[in-house]
């Protein structure tokens, strides 16, 4: 092998930048030429293939998003866009691709390798949703946000005798609502996995008001079936027999944004340490 290729693809997550800068290295090491793909699967179908030297993915590993740029691309799903991607590939004489993403991007990757195309994938998605893996790239960045905006708004609820609503990410996975939960102290969480109607969450909250706790935090997965709007709304109609409101803070892409802590970092820069992209060949 002497010439593999890179992208990453779907939702940017922290530390998609260290992974880049892994497979690079690691390539290099490995005597190997290696090209960057922008923009996703996108870039692949129109045959955007940039060279990445070492310097090209120096100083990249402390950056939020990816340099590579990333792009949802319903086309890649045809037979015609994956055979055009096939195409530029062997044009280029690329004979590995690593795609770094989620479960989409996955389904792409094992798509071109259905096809007898040799691609390596990494798991990298906030919703950490990706069958087979404990941890995906950008997941602990992801929580770690979610849990400063819930200490912040703790603050205020408390002080002003409230009850918060805080939407996390996720699409159809509680993993980060549940972890943001547990971790923050929430007095209620909502997720896909577990159906949970208004009246139990009113029941937990009323629970810890005669417990004497004075203010609440419910965690709602963005993919739960009572999502916040639902479940604020459902509380807005019953105020008056419930006696309280929801206010809601939809956290949504600031999650995905800003530095990856040292734990992502870490796991995107894994492939650098074990030669991950020696795996091309299987």
């Amino acid at each position: 092998m002497e010439r593999i290729a890179v992208l990453t693809s779907g939702g940017d997550a922290p530390g998609m930048n260290a992974a880049i800068r892994a497979v690079v290295r690691a390539g290099l090491e490995n005597g190997w030429k290696v090209f960057g793909v922008q923009q996703g699967f996108r870039g692949l179908i129109a045959g955007e293939f940039v060279p990445l030297r070492a310097r090209d993915v120096g100083g990249i590993i402390q950056l939020g998003g990816t340099m590579l740029g990333s792009a949802r691309c319903l086309e890649f799903k045809t037979d015609k866009g994956q055979l055009q991607a096939l195409s530029h590939l062997n044009q280029k004489k690329i004979e590995g691709l690593i795609v770094i993403g989620g479960n989409g991007s996955q389904t792409g990757a094992n798509a071109l390798s259905l096809r007898g195309f040799p691609v390596v994938g990494i798991a990298s998605t906030i919703d950490n949703d990706l069958f087979g893996s404990d941890m995906t790239i950008g997941v602990n960045t992801a929580l770690n946000v979610a849990l400063e905006a819930i200490d912040r708004l703790k603050v205020t609820a408390s002080s002003h005798h409230r009850a918060f609503l805080v939407e996390v990410m996720g699409r159809n996975c509680g993993y980060l609502a549940l972890m943001a939960a547990i971790s923050g102290g929430a007095e209620a969480v909502v997720i896909p996995e577990v159906e949970t109607d208004p009246e139990t969450v009113a029941d937990d909250l009323r629970t810890a008001y005669e417990n004497g706790k004075s203010s609440a935090i419910v965690i709602v997965a963005e993919g739960a079936s009572y999502n916040a709007e639902g479940m604020a709304n459902y509380f807005q109609v019953h105020r008056e027999r419930f006696g309280f409101d929801l206010r809601i803070t939809k956290l949504g892409h600031v999650q995905r944004g800003g530095a990856p802590i040292s734990f992502d970092r870490l796991l995107g820069d894994s492939p650098w340490r074990s030669g991950v992209p020696a795996a091309t060949q299987g």
